[in-house]
């Protein structure tokens, strides 16, 4: 594609790789990569080798920037390149994607927050169990992870098993066993390791739920921020793939 044919096609200034960065609040160097990557059109060059954009690049990098926010720039990569690849449909169903594994998620934490609560309000002494305990094997079956999981999650200072005093093999009671059920349903929603720390602390000294419930709120808040981001990406794309953006290939 020419420059004359790339400007013309605008019908608006040349834009230059600053110009872009300034509009998007990021590097030139960055703007570079998206274009060797695919995530803008190819830019025309002048006569001495310097790229030239147009204002199609700054709505495709716009759409982007905000599908990125939405659906992470992997998922944002994949629906600019089917777009630049003229397969509107696929990167239709690329977004589809992207909401309907919100929605699940969304589905998740409401039955996570239901199951929470139960867990968090069970009195620790209606499991039944040896007086020593179960070893990590057992807890990692009865939860459901890896015992390398239970591990990290002690690393973290999550849980304190005791040791058997003859064997020195971990021995998780009934405390210990409900905290790891709580730990596991908080990392399956996707919460980090210091957030369930401030959870377990609050349920320990007080067995108040409130630190739980903050979690389950702050979760929530930022699906909705993502669902947000995922409506601005949505219409900067229309805008994009409306005008003159579609179909102009990618670099191979």
């Amino acid at each position: 594609m020419s420059l004359e044919s790339t400007a013309g096609m605008a019908g608006t200034a040349r834009l230059r790789p600053v110009d872009l960065a300034r509009a998007a609040g990021v590097s030139a160097q960055q703007i570079r990569n998206y274009e060797a990557s695919g995530v803008l059109p190819p830019a025309s060059r002048t006569d001495s080798g310097y790229r030239v954009f147009t204002e199609p690049h700054r709505g495709a990098l716009l759409a982007y920037r905000a599908l990125s926010d939405g659906h992470g720039p992997h998922a944002a990569q994949a629906i600019m390149h089917a777009v630049h690849d003229g397969d509107l449909p696929l990167a239709l169903a690329l977004v589809d994607e992207g909401h309907a594994a919100l929605h699940e998620q969304r589905r998740s934490l409401r039955e996570t927050a239901a199951a929470l609560e139960a867990v968090a309000g069970q009195d620790p002494g209606a499991y039944r169990m040896t007086r020593s305990g179960m070893r990590i094997g057992e807890v990692a079956a009865h939860v459901g992870v890896r015992t390398s999981a239970l591990r990290v999650w002690e690393e973290a200072g999550l849980l304190t098993p005791g040791r058997d005093p003859a064997t020195g093999y971990r021995r998780y009671g009934a405390r210990e066993i409900r905290d790891a059920r709580l730990v596991a349903m908080l990392r399956r929603s996707r919460y980090p390791l210091p957030r369930i720390v401030d959870v377990l602390d609050g349920l320990r000294r007080t067995g108040s739920t409130d630190a739980l419930r903050a979690a389950v709120a702050q979760r929530r808040e930022e699906l909705d921020r993502r669902a947000r981001a995922m409506l601005e990406g949505a219409a900067r794309l229309h805008a994009y793939t409306d005008g003159a953006g579609q179909g102009q290939g990618r670099p191979g």
